[in-house]
């Protein structure tokens, strides 16, 4: 009886002291939130401010800003960086969760264990490469400012330290001491598995990509390892053991796929979206159209297609869309008999059809990573969300033909009238963003700061709505959002330098241009290929990948680039959004709080409307092309 008690009382103080450790992990994960998150939000401001000064140097002065680029490109990488590590502190940085939300609850915990001990193996691999990197650095000294660019890209180790004590806090926090050493036992036996192998490996030649690239990303990508760090393992992997490539190279590729300053329309046109949401701009835009469309049988959800049309124009943000749009309509369409399925089902599909819509943050990846023109992609993207749109609205008619509304009242000309006014600044946002790059007044990276500057005038002045307590915790989940993004665009581009250097692409762009059947044979397996990427990788990674890959192979085939673009973004917006593994598709059940399970059969139909769209913007280059 006494080793029973003694054993008792052993669990007892392991118990205590577990909570012990995890009370100060969680406290210690506060105090390194509110460290980098401040800096953060600052930087955001300082970007909007460094490009705005820009912009009223060259366009109001006439005497351009020499050093704001430079600046600006400095600022850019440690926000970058830092927003990782809000991103990972919150658990935010992208993961395919659809399998291990089907397995039991204790797998699915000790999976997310196993997650952040391989982003921990990750980050422990590439800190000393990266404290090389910054360390080199010293050695180039920038033009404009002329001052060392170890500055810069001291953001880099600084980063990925702070993510490694994150990783830290959250192990402690999240895993019991059990689950803790068990997690940490298998990802270290799986390294020394594949260093101990690396003899057998190197022969292996470009079999090897199929092993890491395929075999290991996947499996990683299934087990819920964060989309960024399966990538950046997997390539720290192959490069380590098949090659004798040096570890700090991987640093540079990601150092250069972060750094391209026209990503640095990602974080400013993300707290464009959100102010759009906080100023009542978007409530204004979808109020004016459910007056117009309101008594119509499937009126609303007609609204709901056009809202998401518009807003998308604004925001760039597929979540800041959807959550804009749906708190608005949704209320009044479950008072009419819409079923929740239905609802969500149709805003998953909206968030497919409006990705072309610039100024998608697709778009300037996309333009970013393939040298295309950001303002022919902002022109070609508006048509081809108009087919899909059309596309949507016919099976909006045929589900809701028989709709009973003589419940429902027509809105009279002066409320329309009233509406229109009242959203007329909201409707004018997006005329005046692609007016100032058409016209030269702005960069595709500079314009975004009009957008805000607009909002911020609109928010105070017309619509008198503009709590300034939220600003603070918005420019935080900018830098989030954005983190996660370019940390995933960073781990690509290293992944696609890798698949290069082996001669893949070259492989790649044989069989590609071997397709029998020509161009039609070519976009058809783009769509195929594309909805599988866009379902498993989510849409920024896939078009960081396989863009620089695919796009030169489509002009050797003879398709357009914009064109090209197009069918790629819809396709892949097709598989961002549908179940079962859409995260989208997810992203629009947590924003409407609907079942995910309610909207599992109603998307059937949009998605293959939306298909059908795609098919007819691939084999009409004209809706792509036919305005540039």
């Amino acid at each position: 009886m006494s080793a029973v008690n003694h054993a008792s009382n052993i669990d007892a103080e392991v118990g205590a002291s577990q909570s012990g450790a995890r009370l100060w992990a969680a406290n210690a994960n506060k105090v390194l939130g509110h460290v980098v998150a401040i800096p953060a939000a600052l930087l955001v401001l300082a970007e909007i401010a460094v490009l705005s000064a820009g912009i009223i140097g060259r366009y109001v002065f006439h005497s351009p800003i020499i050093w704001s680029d430079e600046l600006a490109g400095i600022l850019f990488l440690w926000l970058a960086m830092l927003g990782s590590v809000i991103a990972f502190q919150r658990g935010e940085h992208m993961r395919m969760t659809a399998i291990i939300g089907m397995l039991r609850a204790d797998t699915r915990a000790f999976l997310d264990v196993v997650a952040a001990a391989a982003s921990m193996a990750f980050l422990l691999l590439v800190i000393q490469p990266a404290y090389e990197f910054a360390a080199d650095e010293v050695f180039v000294t920038t033009p404009a400012l002329g001052i060392v660019n170890s500055w810069r890209a001291a953001a880099l180790p600084v980063g990925i330290g702070l993510m490694l004590v994150a990783a830290v806090l959250r192990l402690i926090r999240i895993a019991s001491l059990r689950s803790l050493l068990k997690a940490l036992a298998l990802v270290a036996v799986i390294i020394t598995l594949f260093a101990l192998l690396a003899p057998t490996l190197k022969p292996l030649g470009n079999l090897n990509l199929l092993i890491f690239f395929v075999f290991v990303v996947g499996a990683m990508v299934f087990a819920a390892v964060p989309i960024a760090f399966a990538f950046g393992l997997a390539t720290v992997g192959y490069l380590t053991l098949t090659t004798s490539t040096p570890d700090v190279v991987i640093i540079g590729r990601m150092d250069e796929g972060m750094s391209h300053l026209i990503l640095l329309a990602v974080p400013l046109f993300v707290f464009l979206g959100l102010l759009i949401e906080m100023t009542g701009m978007a409530r204004a835009m979808v109020g004016f159209l459910a007056s117009l469309l309101g008594h119509v049988r499937g009126g609303l959800h007609y609204v709901l297609v056009g809202a998401m049309y518009l807003v998308s124009g604004i925001s760039g943000s597929k979540a800041a869309d959807m959550a804009a749009v749906a708190p608005v309509l949704f209320p009044e369409m479950k008072q009419r008999g819409a079923k929740p399925g239905d609802l969500v089902a149709l805003l998953a599909a909206t968030g497919a059809q409006t990705e072309t819509i610039p100024p998608s943050l697709v778009l300037i990846t996309i333009g970013s990573v393939t040298g295309v023109s950001i303002s022919a992609l902002f022109t070609g993207g508006l048509l081809p969300g108009v087919v899909l749109a059309i596309m949507l609205a016919a099976v909006v008619w045929w589900r809701y033909r028989h709709e009973d509304l003589s419940h429902v009242q027509r809105a009279t000309k002066r409320e329309i009238g009233r509406t229109f006014i009242i959203a007329l600044p909201a409707i004018a946002l997006p005329f005046v963003i692609r007016t100032a790059v058409v016209e030269g007044i702005a960069t595709a990276t500079e314009v975004s700061t009009i957008g805000i500057v607009y909002s911020v005038f609109a928010g105070l002045v017309i619509y008198r709505q503009f709590p300034w307590q939220r600003i603070y915790p918005m420019l935080v989940e900018t830098a989030s959002l954005s983190g996660a993004i370019l940390l995933i665009i960073g781990a690509a581009t290293g992944m696609a330098w890798a698949l290069t250097q082996s001669g893949f692409s070259a492989s790649l762009a044989k069989f590609m241009t071997s397709l029998p059947g020509g161009v039609p044979m070519f976009l058809a397996v783009t769509i195929i290929a594309f909805v599988v990427l866009g379902s498993v990788l989510e849409g920024i990674p896939a078009i960081v990948l396989f863009g620089p890959l695919l796009f030169p192979i489509a002009r050797q085939v003879g398709v357009h680039d914009v064109h090209y673009a197009m069918v790629v973004v819809l396709a892949m917006g097709i598989g961002l959004f549908a179940p079962p593994f859409g995260v989208g598709y997810y992203a629009a059940c947590a924003i409407s709080r609907i079942n995910p399970d309610e909207g599992m059969k109603p998307i059937v139909g949009y998605m293959i409307a939306l298909l059908i769209g795609t098919i007819i913007v691939a084999v009409i280059p004209w809706i792509s092309i036919g305005f540039l």
